[in-house]
């Protein structure tokens, strides 16, 4: 149990005591400022129900209230407030921080409950934008964040190759190399997978221009999911750049999966189960399609199998879905997948719900994500493909830290251009709910001020700085005493250190990293202005350490929260 967690505990349990009714810590809330103490509860539910004035029920609850303990009552207007004993909550958080490291924060809420997260459903042969990284950032950071607060969450990535979009890409092939006047098959590989993304937006192009295009395309979609001839063996080996371009994008984002599955192992699958749900009146067959009329449950008609005999995505996701539910046994199965689909999923869901599979079904349903210019489109080609997005960014954060250490290797200066940018990217797509529309501007995505990593990662960079000092300088640093951090300012450092593992819970609770990366800058900003108010290394020597050990809390806290954010510190800046 937390240190804050014990406070509250005995708080609410003292509480009950006076006022003669069950009072929960959650009850217990944060008051607006230091003045009116910590933490406080309202009384005006109970001044009802006793016919009495809160401000009465208050006087008469400090003063009954326990003298001796982790927290004394104040009477504050209608509100009974609780200030929290200063050295008894540094020295439980200082504990706390040192004893458990890189775990600070976790906790064991979730009952090793397991939670499968499919994210990064991504499309082969098509181009991996800005958009895309919304998706994979989401999803890798609520898997964090759910293991974190003690569940066990499993990421697969389930990959699009068997689409439409494949055949139109491949439809293409010949026409693009003619006019790119190179062979595909003898650039490097992950040049490839990225080029075949351009085929794409060119093919999307020419389909509008060509009557005959659509007839040829699906005569293309037939030939592939045969599974025989040329055009499913040309399908086969740019699947196979498609997947190298995806993994290098997993490599630098340090983003991994549990699994990856592919929607062409599914396909076949996927048509036995429709035969199954056939079978059970689930699904129905109408002009020659085959659907799920959903009426009666307040959802559309989902075609499942076209009327030419093409499967639509839905055959493959009944499969997976079976094969998930045999594989991992989860109690819950979270998709994340953008807003767009979000009637579609409702759709399925309740197919899945009336062919047996009762497990938790959740769409973490996502926003767009946009340029400044307005939105993106793959097959208009107005986007910012991740390999592009990256080049500029590292760039960028290249040149402002050789600006700023002339002295450093060009390989210091790389790694450490490496975690800021790519660090600016991934925080720019966490920072704001998922319900959120993001603008995505690389130049403010990389600045050094405001609500950024760079500015959290530079708050950390500080800190290890000062110990760097204390180590050069050879200063004493003996046994801490939390005792000495009197200042209110160290206080409200503490505070905010002790609600980490609450803030953590609250996160996996909504799936919402936002809340992690507020509460980092939040601890940031604190940071930063305790070190501009408060001297540490000039401190007498019983205070001196008393601030590093807080100072090491902080910077421990940092990296835990940026952590679950994906995102790396850096030692200097």
């Amino acid at each position: 149990m937390s240190t804050l967690a014990k406070i509250k505990k005995e708080i609410a349990l003292n509480l009950s005591k006076v006022l003669g009714r069950k009072i929960e810590s959650n009850d217990l809330m944060p008051t607006p400022n230091q003045e009116m103490g910590d933490l406080g509860y309202p009384l005006f539910a109970l001044a009802k129900d006793l016919n009495k004035k809160p401000v009465d029920i208050a006087r008469d609850a400090e003063e009954r209230y326990p003298k001796n303990g982790l927290a004394k009552a104040k009477a504050t207007g209608p509100y009974l407030n609780f200030i929290i004993d200063g050295a008894k909550l540094a020295e439980g958080v200082l504990k706390e921080t040192s004893k458990e490291k890189s775990q600070y924060g976790q906790s064991k809420v979730g009952k090793n409950e397991r939670i499968v997260l499919e994210f990064s459903n991504v499309n082969t042969h098509k181009e991996y934008h800005v958009g895309h990284l919304r998706n994979l950032c989401y999803g890798d950071s609520v898997t964090r964040i759910l293991n974190a607060a003690g569940f066990k969450a499993m990421p697969i990535s389930y990959v699009n190759d068997f689409g439409i979009h494949v055949a139109k890409t491949l439809w293409n092939y010949k026409s693009f190399e003619a006019e790119l006047g190179k062979k595909l098959a003898n650039l490097p590989i992950e040049d490839r997978g990225f080029l075949l993304g351009k085929m794409y937006v060119s093919a999307a192009t020419k389909e509008k221009g060509d009557p005959e295009a659509a007839a040829a395309i699906g005569v293309v979609k037939q030939n592939i999911e045969s599974k025989k001839g040329q055009e499913y063996e040309l399908w086969q080996e740019t699947r196979k750049w498609s997947i190298a371009h995806f993994d290098s994008i997993y490599k630098d984002l340090r983003i991994s999966f549990a699994d990856t599955l592919y929607e062409n192992e599914f396909v076949d699958k996927g048509k036995q189960v429709v035969e199954t749900l056939l079978a059970k009146g689930i699904l129905k067959r109408s002009e020659g399609a085959i659907i799920a009329d959903l009426k009666e449950y307040g959802l559309e008609v989902l075609v499942v199998i076209r009327s030419n005999g093409t499967a639509t995505y839905c055959v493959a996701d009944l499969a997976l879905a079976e094969e998930k539910h045999r594989r991992f046994k989860p109690k819950k199965s979270v998709y994340v997948v953008d807003v767009r689909q979000s009637l579609y999923f409702k759709q399925l869901f309740k197919i899945l719900e009336l062919s047996g599979l009762k497990e938790e079904r959740v769409h973490l349903a996502y926003d767009f994500v946009k340029l400044p210019s307005g939105m993106m489109s793959s097959r208009t080609g107005n986007v910012i493909t991740y390999k592009e997005l990256k080049e500029e960014v590292l760039k960028k954060s290249f040149e402002e830290t050789a600006r700023r250490h002339e002295d450093w290797t060009k390989e210091r200066i790389e790694d450490n251009a490496k975690k800021i940018g790519l660090g600016a990217i991934k925080f720019e797509m966490l920072k704001v709910e998922a319900q959120s529309v993001i603008t995505f501007d690389i130049n403010k995505a990389l600045s050094l001020e405001g609500f950024t990593s760079a500015y959290i990662q530079y708050a950390y960079a500080r800190i290890r700085s000062i110990f760097r000092k204390v180590k050069s300088e050879k200063l004493k640093v003996k046994s801490i005493k939390p005792e000495k951090l009197t200042n209110p300012k160290e206080k409200e450092l503490l505070k905010k250190l002790a609600c980490y593992q609450e803030i953590i819970e609250s996160a996996a609770k909504a799936y919402n990293p936002s809340e992690i990366a507020k509460y980092a800058y939040e601890l940031a900003q604190m940071l930063n202005d305790y070190y501009h108010a408060v001297p540490v290394l000039s401190a007498e020597e019983a205070e001196k350490n008393a601030r590093l050990g807080l100072l090491g809390a902080v910077a421990q806290t940092i990296e835990n929260a940026l952590r679950l954010l994906g995102i790396e510190t850096v030692e200097e800046m």
